[in-house]
């Protein structure tokens, strides 16, 4: 029986962060499916739009050659609609998420459908908000 994983994100000025996440997802599943949230739920949730659009940041995830489809996410952060989508085993998070509230409400819907969270470790060396404060502070 075939495994397969779930990595949400932003995804935006992809960065070693991005890398380092699906690489270790990769190693857990089958199939990979990597969802791109849409510029309209980024720019709801953090108040600001991605600095690269949606189609860009869906083109160089499908070009990275450990991922098996990209789709766009517009379903912010309950996952459940996704899971109702693609039918996923596994959702993959950065432990950034761990123990926190949304965290939790993740590992709660989630344990509904049978899928599991597995958090993998975040690069906190680099990250797309430290990348747009460098450009915003040289712009």
């Amino acid at each position: 029986m075939s495994v397969m994983g779930y990595v949400p994100g932003v995804y935006d000025m992809f960065h070693i962060g991005h890398l380092n996440i699906l690489r270790r997802a990769r190693e857990d599943c089958d199939v990979l499916v990597v969802g791109a949230v849409t510029d309209e739920v980024v720019e709801l949730t953090k108040g600001k739009r991605p600095v690269v659009p949606l189609t860009e940041r869906m083109e160089i995830l499908s070009s990275v050659g450990i991922v098996d489809r990209v789709v766009a996410d517009d379903c912010g952060s309950d996952k459940l609609p996704m899971w109702e989508r693609l039918h996923f085993d596994a959702l993959f998070k950065g432990d950034d998420w761990r123990g926190t509230p949304k965290g939790d409400q993740l590992e709660a819907s989630m344990a509904l459908v049978g899928a599991r969270v597995v958090y993998l470790p975040y690069t906190h060396s680099t990250s797309s908000t430290l990348l747009r404060g460098l450009l915003t502070a040289q712009g």
